[in-house]
């Protein structure tokens, strides 16, 4: 009875030691699986990361330049979107840690001669339209030549003892938006003294799309000197290409030039600007509504300068105050010292909250003008062809034509760009 008990206790502790070593295995393959799926896990959240790679533009790029500019006299066209991102790995930090380029290249021991600035200077402080004159910089002590008052083009004096040119400017994709029109002089008075460029790539925030009226040669200006699109959906890179390819440049020269491309970077890519490219376009919503309020700078219609809302409301003391709820009164501020009506109620529309689509519309200015309740007061002709880029615009508009028949009348010239536009494009 007792070998019994005892055979019976052995049976149940070998089958207990059975089981406590199949649950320790169990538990080990588990472990290893929960650790292989947490291994899966993380990976699959580096392979996320990488594939949501961060743009990076030409100017980080300097193990791709540093060796073209060094042991050279270095001019540079620049204003203070021009900078090098100090930690791209961290996107919040992007936005807040950068260092000039102008700083960096000094400190790599780039011997830089002097500083070219484009509308609104150098520190990007200058109204819209304002003659900038040349001058020092305070931090650097180097001479800046302003390309926007005296002279658009750099003089023959200006480049004597330069070796090459870098051109290091944000844009925002917009004909009568100027820094295009300074890459043009550079680019010609460059190849007038026998200057090669080197064009630092930087994203066009509203490069995936194109529209609007086709500027006509006769009325070519610095607001707008080609024949493209009001939306012409190229980077700065790009338009260069275009420059040299359709020989643009006086007497069809053609300019030695490099271009350091984006990384990362394609024509719909959504690209969030770390710093105001110009003081009244201050964030993403009035870059996103600029191509179809711009068009009001060729109007008596105020687009928001004066307040802290730039290109996000319009409005006018003459507009019908009875079809309006919302109004506004421009005062004088950073980038805008004579607003247009200031100290003056406008009558208008606020755009600021609106969910802002990458498109262009006439909605706007069509709404503005047919609720003017004095419509000679409506547009500053000359200055309004300026903008469009033709006179039939603001012809189709006082005639009533809707935005789609309007728009139906670029359709062959929109067409034609986009073809000849694919010859120049880096990206794809």
């Amino acid at each position: 009875m007792r070998f019994k008990i005892f055979k019976n206790t052995l049976l149940l502790l070998v089958f207990i030691t059975i089981s406590c070593a199949r649950k320790t295995e169990s538990e080990k393959l588990a472990a290893r699986s929960n650790k292989d799926t947490l291994s899966e896990f993380q990976q699959n959240q580096k392979d996320t990361l990488k594939a949501k790679k961060e743009i990076i533009v030409g100017a980080n790029q300097t193990e791709q330049y540093l060796p073209l500019l060094k042991g050279k006299r270095v001019g540079i066209v620049a204003n203070q979107t021009s900078v090098i991102f100090l930690d791209l790995e961290d996107k919040k930090q992007q936005t807040s840690t950068y260092t000039h380029i102008v700083d960096s290249l000094l400190s790599l021991k780039i011997n830089i001669k002097k500083v070219f600035s484009p509308e609104h200077g150098f520190r990007g402080t200058a109204d819209a339209g304002e003659a900038v004159k040349d001058g020092i910089d305070t931090k650097t002590q180097l001479p800046i030549f302003s390309l926007h008052g005296k002279h658009k083009k750099p003089t023959k004096q200006q480049l004597k003892d330069i070796d090459i040119m870098v051109f290091d400017i944000q844009d925002v994709g917009v004909r009568f938006y100027t820094y295009i029109s300074t890459l043009h002089h550079v680019m010609e008075a460059c190849v007038e003294n026998d200057i090669p460029v080197l064009i630092l790539d930087r994203p066009n925030p509203n490069g995936n799309y194109i529209d609007g009226p086709t500027l006509e040669k006769k009325h070519s200006s610095f607001l707008g000197m080609h024949p493209i699109p009001l939306v012409h959906g190229m980077t700065i890179g790009e338009y260069a290409k275009m420059i040299n390819g359709e020989r643009w440049l006086n007497h069809r020269i053609t300019c030695d030039i490099t271009i350091v491309k984006m990384k990362n970077y394609n024509h719909n890519s959504v690209y969030s600007l770390p710093l105001r490219p110009s003081p009244n376009l201050p964030n993403d919503q009035a870059i996103k509504l600029y191509p179809s309020l711009g068009l009001f700078e060729g109007t008596n219609i105020n687009a928001g300068r004066g307040t802290e809302f730039q290109f996000q409301r319009y409005g006018a003391p003459f507009l019908d105050k009875d079809h309006y709820e919302f109004s506004y009164t421009p005062i004088p501020n950073f980038g805008s010292k004579y607003p247009k009506h200031k100290d003056i109620i406008c009558y208008g529309i606020d755009l600021s909250g609106i969910n802002a689509e990458r498109q262009f519309t006439l909605k706007y200015i069509i709404d503005a003008y047919n609720n003017s309740v004095d419509k000679t007061k409506f547009f500053n002709t000359s200055n309004f062809t300026a903008h469009a880029g033709t006179e039939k615009l603001q012809q189709q508009i006082e005639a009533g034509k809707t935005e789609v028949e309007i728009k139906a009348s670029w359709t062959s010239d929109l067409d034609a760009f986009k073809t000849i536009r694919k010859k120049y494009l880096l990206y794809k």
